[in-house]
């Protein structure tokens, strides 16, 4: 039998090597962009309730953790499951993840559980399939700065002349609603909106396009967040944050449906990738990536067109709400 409980001070002596254990292997194996916390970090976001770690003991030895999240949006967000024991890896996450469903039942009740599982996690499908859970494939796409032909593709892309009464235009807070009302129409039927309901609703995508230009998943970049205008009335947006510095991240991209099928998703996009380049060549910039579903062949038309290459795929899981 397993004990599995969520962690208290009592435990952060015996979760420490399980923990530098996974920090050795965040970015090799789990694919993180940057490495995580150390550990006095990670303690502090627990003891700041910003997630949640529940600890598994095989025979009084900590041998695993789960971490997870209600703080940043409307839905339980399931970080990471990492066990040390490779032989009994699928016993340990599958008894994290029941600890992890009984604790989170009240509020699962009106809330999308998901979970992207990164790298090695990718092998638990099975075990979380049995749970309940449901999965879109993702694909991440990455622009690198050196060592791909990304710029070389990019200097070549088939862009269409912007067409009469079309605009580009950079981020202003006056065009906020604007943008929550696009975003919102681009993504309510999107299998985006499966794992993050936000996108269904006018006052979900408010809340998350708040969290883009408030800094809270990234740093904003109002200078490469391009509007794209018809008879001065904004119909598309392109979203760029960056992380640490280095690492530029376009969150979202939308255009109303009745200026769609023109080429204009491409050279917004280009638009504002221009402006990052030229950013990248006085600081330290090293890529910008995304993300789509691996079965949107539209999407991954436009980024490889843009000098994107794929990088790596994994599945995003979810758990319906009351499921």
């Amino acid at each position: 039998m397993y004990n599995t409980k969520l962690l208290s001070e009592e435990d952060y002596e015996n979760l420490q090597p399980v923990y530098k254990d996974f920090q050795s292997k965040a970015v090799s194996e789990y694919n993180f962009e940057l490495e995580p916390l150390d550990y006095n970090g990670f303690l502090e976001a627990v003891e700041k309730e910003l997630i949640k770690c529940i600890i598994l003991y095989d025979n009084h030895i900590a041998s695993g953790f789960l971490v997870y999240t209600t703080a940043i949006s409307d839905s339980v967000e399931l970080n990471i499951i990492h066990c040390i024991n490779s032989e009994k890896y699928f016993e340990h996450s599958e008894a994290l993840l029941q600890k992890f469903l009984e604790l989170s039942q009240n509020e699962r009740q009106n809330k999308v559980v998901c979970y992207p599982m990164l790298g090695e996690q990718k092998s638990l499908i099975g075990v979380i399939a049995k749970l309940g859970f449901q999965f879109v494939g993702t694909e991440v796409l990455r622009f690198k700065m050196h060592g791909t032909p990304s710029k070389e593709l990019f200097a070549r892309a088939r862009v269409v002349k912007l067409p009469t009464g079309y605009e580009i235009i950079n981020w202003h807070s006056m065009y906020f609603e604007d943008a929550v009302s696009i975003i919102q129409e681009a993504f309510k039927d999107s299998l985006d909106a499966l794992f993050d309901p936000r996108f269904k609703t006018l006052s979900g995508c408010r809340d998350i396009i708040t969290k883009i230009v408030k800094n809270v998943y990234a740093d904003f970049l109002p200078d490469a967040t391009s509007i794209l205008l018809y008879e001065n009335r904004p119909v598309g947006f392109v979203f760029m944050n960056i992380t640490d510095g280095r690492i530029v991240n376009i969150p979202l991209v939308g255009i109303r449906q009745e200026h769609q099928g023109k080429g204009l998703s491409t050279i917004i996009l280009k638009h504002s990738m221009e402006i990052i380049l030229d950013k990248a060549k006085a600081n330290r910039i090293t890529e910008i990536n995304t993300t789509t579903e691996t079965n949107n062949l539209q999407a991954l038309r436009l980024y490889k067109n843009l000098g994107f290459i794929e990088d790596y795929s994994y599945p995003q899981a979810y758990l319906p709400i009351g499921a």
